[in-house]
């Protein structure tokens, strides 16, 4: 019962709240969702992503580890969502919405506050999670630009897409300066770290904005496909983690942390993505928050069955 007061007073009760504030904040002033979303796309996620990576010690064997599990992870998540997909017949613009609903998971506002509380700040774990989010903000701004635009744009625009993507570039230059010992002077860090400390508040009001600005009157199918996709994200999710940590013989903190990191509801990258693409953005937008707000009760199974 402490956990799930925890969980609910520190990470959920919070989220709502913001989330809550940018539909009001809709309501009343009928905010451009479009520069919401190129904030957080260029600059608030890149730099908290870049503040996390050269600030985070990381060991090769926790990178390798990590990399394979999310390998197999991500492999057998999108064979479920797929097989989903084909049997519910979706058009292109929503196989991609539902994929992004799925493989896409907070791993950074959400996924981190939970490492923090599991595993009381210890460093190995939250090292752990940090490749995590790495590896979910690199995913999203290359596949998922991809997943979105494939249907509408040819290849070669869509490189271009990607290309222009800050989080491309973040993730080596922050590793090349954190392997070299580049000391980073302060008048970079210090606006580097505005600009990180503002990332979870503005992604959490665009979402606000993005379902203060929908009708909440679904249809049978709409309600039916974010129900999938939260059970799929909050129930498919640590299941198939603790299924992959099993076939690659991970243990002890190492596994607990990868299955863990794995029960967070649906990321909002895949909001974001879903507007700046114009792209089923009123599917996203509610598989995000009907899975954040369901979370409350799934992550604090979670956190009973495999911590």
């Amino acid at each position: 019962m402490d956990i799930f007061l925890h969980i609910f007073w520190n990470n959920v009760l919070p989220l709502t709240i913001m989330i809550g504030i940018g539909m009001t904040l809709q309501r009343a002033f009928s905010l451009d969702i479009k520069t919401l979303s190129k904030l957080n796309f260029y600059l608030f996620s890149p730099a908290i992503l870049f503040q996390l990576l050269y600030g985070t010690d990381i060991s090769l064997n926790v990178f390798g580890q990590v990399l394979l599990f999310l390998a197999l992870f991500m492999a057998a998540q999108y064979a479920v969502v797929e097989a989903v997909v084909r049997l519910r017949g979706y058009k292109a613009g929503m196989s991609s919405a539902m994929r992004n609903s799925v493989l896409f998971y907070n791993s950074a506002n959400y996924g981190i506050p939970l490492n923090e509380l599991a595993f009381n700040g210890n460093p190995y774990t939250l090292s752990v999670q940090v490749l995590i989010m790495m590896i979910q903000s690199l995913i999203p701004n290359t596949y998922g630009i991809y997943s979105v635009n494939a249907h509408k744009a040819d290849v070669r625009a869509i490189v271009r897409t990607i290309l222009s993507m800050p989080v491309v570039y973040v993730i080596p230059v922050a590793f090349a300066l954190r392997g070299f010992r580049v000391p980073i002077p302060d008048s970079l860090s210090i606006p580097i770290g505005y600009l990180a400390n503002a990332f979870i508040g503005t992604a959490l009001i665009t979402l606000g904005v993005q379902l203060g600005n929908i009708k909440w009157k679904l249809n049978r199918r709409m309600a039916a496909d974010v129900a999938l996709s939260a059970g799929l994200r909050l129930i498919g999710g640590p299941v198939l983690a603790w299924l992959a940590t099993l076939a690659l013989g991970l243990d002890g903190l190492l596994a607990s942390a990868l299955i863990v990191s794995s029960a967070v509801p649906t990321s909002l990258s895949s909001v974001l993505l879903a507007v700046e693409f114009d792209n089923e953005a009123e599917f996203a937008s509610q598989s995000v928050f009907v899975s954040t707000v369901a979370s409350l009760l799934t992550v604090t199974a979670a956190l009973a069955v495999f911590k």
